[in-house]
């Protein structure tokens, strides 16, 4: 599968020309980028330093900035138009990861408690604004609580779900403004019922926005779960394909209906997986989301992420994880990776969906224009895995290896790096990247090994892996119950498929990813050297 997207820029503001007469304030480069308002606040000066007096060493153009909003906001950011030294394409992220599963899939109130736990203890690797209570973004990927949402969907709502993989639920973004929700419902719901799936029920997930700081209530979303039938029309396809199909078209129709996906964002769709996150603290998680404090809310399975916007604005739909990922790092490639990826959504093919021309069409952009970097690494693993492949595939393909003058690695994983280079550039940090696709769960490192990657497993057959040491105190760090642990070196992956219910070390996944198919001799047939065609 081929597809692309450019990121043309996420619009961002920073620094501006200053009215005249304006004063000489100099204000630092942190507090321009984590103090500038956005169209949803009252006029404001942004004045960085409070030590005012001192004198400015920046050109008077960037001493201020003075923007100007509308009274009522309806996005789920306050993010300002691109300008002046403040570019959208730069944006990056560096955070705290984790996750956290069980190799039999019994599902726990502990595994949910723990991974919670997890996240608090990763706080210093978010951020807040000037705001403490206003964090840059944190949430839980878990997956579905079958038996929770069974009894709530059935107490409040008197509906009764199929059996899990029989349903999806999607967790969605909603405007606050009661009009323009209803508005997107109907189009979520034309969309849903137009590729023949049933509409079971909408549940308001009950939140507690007491603990938030004011810039996250001033955005904060009206967060709502859909549940539908998992099969539709496109019966030939596996049920994550059809709800990975079915987003792309709800976002197709919310767009051409004007509403953009700072109004009405789909946080996850699947029928494996449920995201809870927005623009909170990691100790707010807990308690901004109700169902997270309930006993019976339970998992085998939990993705954590503390999200620090290096240089980025914060905003609901950015919290991460995202669908399929949480990311430490930056991706600091982004601007090929994704100018590729436009360039190939031209030509791109995928015979295995039994998709016309049309419905492609609905499959692009595939990054999204006001994605992160962590955003539009996202959208590219879903795809690819979404249409066929398996996701440590996919990033092995995406973040390979250093491996051409590595003269201890095997042929076959060569000839695997070699093939996908001519399909997928390197998306090259430096990134820790824990990733799931419902079955898999697992954590990469990327070539070049600067960000941090611990892993343990226990006695148990509960397998932690996390941004550091520490994040689970007695759990992970008593050597009775550790069996074995280690840390990812540059380019190593470590993963755990939960179908199985193994572990697989980097060597492991290396041979069985290379000799899956004859790399060897695609390469052989399809590759010509310059030297060979000079002789």
């Amino acid at each position: 599968m081929r597809l692309t997207s450019a990121l043309p820029g996420a619009k961002r503001h920073v620094a501006s020309g200053a009215a005249a007469g304006a004063p000489a304030v100099a204000p630092s480069t942190g507090s321009l980028l984590r103090h500038a308002r956005h169209p949803c606040a009252t006029p404001t000066r942004v004045i960085g330093s409070p030590a005012a007096a001192r004198p400015s060493l920046l050109p008077p153009r960037l001493r201020t900035v003075t923007v100007t909003h509308p009274s009522v906001c309806r996005a789920h950011a306050e993010v300002p138009p691109a300008a002046g030294l403040f570019d959208p394409s730069q944006d990056r992220d560096a955070c705290g990861v984790g996750f956290m599963c069980e190799l039999g899939r019994k599902a726990t109130r502990a595994c949910v408690d723990d991974a919670l736990t997890m996240l608090v203890r990763m706080t210093h690797r978010g951020a807040c604004g000037c705001e403490e209570n206003t964090g840059d973004g944190a949430g839980i990927l878990v997956a579905i609580p079958d038996s929770f949402l069974q009894s709530r969907v059935q107490a409040e709502e008197g509906v009764t779900l199929p059996p899990l993989g029989d349903y999806a639920v999607g967790q969605i973004f909603l405007p606050r403004d009661e009009g323009l929700r209803r508005k997107a419902r109907t189009i979520i719901e034309k969309a849903v019922q137009k590729l023949g799936h049933d509409i079971l029920t909408w549940r308001k997930v009950p939140t507690d926005n007491r603990r938030l700081g004011a810039s996250a209530v001033r955005t904060e979303p009206v967060v709502e779960q859909l549940f539908i039938s998992a099969h539709g029309s496109l019966k030939h396809l596996k049920p994550e394909t059809q709800m990975y199909y079915l987003r792309k078209t709800m976002e197709h129709r919310l767009e051409e209906s004007g509403i953009s996906d700072d109004e009405a964002y789909v946080c996850s769709l699947s029928t494996a997986t449920l995201v809870y996150k927005g623009q909170l603290t990691p100790e707010q998680v807990r308690h901004y989301f109700k169902d997270l404090q309930s006993e019976e809310f339970r998992t085998y399975m939990a993705l954590v992420h503390s999200r620090f916007s290096t240089n980025t604005f914060p905003s609901w739909n950015r919290a991460q994880p995202m669908r399929m990922v949480g990311h430490n790092g930056e991706i600091n490639t982004l601007r090929g990776n994704s100018n590729w990826m436009r360039a190939r959504e031209g030509v791109m093919s995928a015979p295995n969906l039994g998709l016309d021309a049309t419905q492609m069409r609905d499959l692009t952009p595939v990054i999204p224009a006001a994605s992160s970097d962590s955003g539009a690494l996202d959208s590219v693993i879903e795809l690819l895995t979404r249409t066929g492949r398996d996701i440590p595939e996919v990033l092995m393909m995406m973040i390979p290896e250093a491996w051409q003058n590595d003269a201890l690695m095997s042929q076959d994983k060569k000839d695997f790096y070699m093939y996908h280079s001519a399909i997928m550039e390197p998306w090259d940090g430096p990134a820790l990247i824990s990733f799931t696709d419902g079955r898999f769960i697992g954590a990469t490192l990327d070539r070049n090994g600067l960000r941090p990657a611990r892993f343990w497993r226990t006695s148990d057959d509960m397998i932690y892996i996390a941004s550091e040491v520490g994040v689970l105190g007695d759990v992970i760090s008593n050597a009775a119950n550790v069996v074995s642990k280690g840390r990812l070196g540059p380019g190593q992956m470590v993963v755990a498929d939960l179908e199985a219910g193994e572990f697989y070390t980097n060597d492991q996944i290396s041979r069985m990813v290379a000799t899956q198919k004859p790399y060897k001799e695609w390469v052989q047939s399809s590759v010509r050297r310059l030297g060979r065609v000079a002789e």
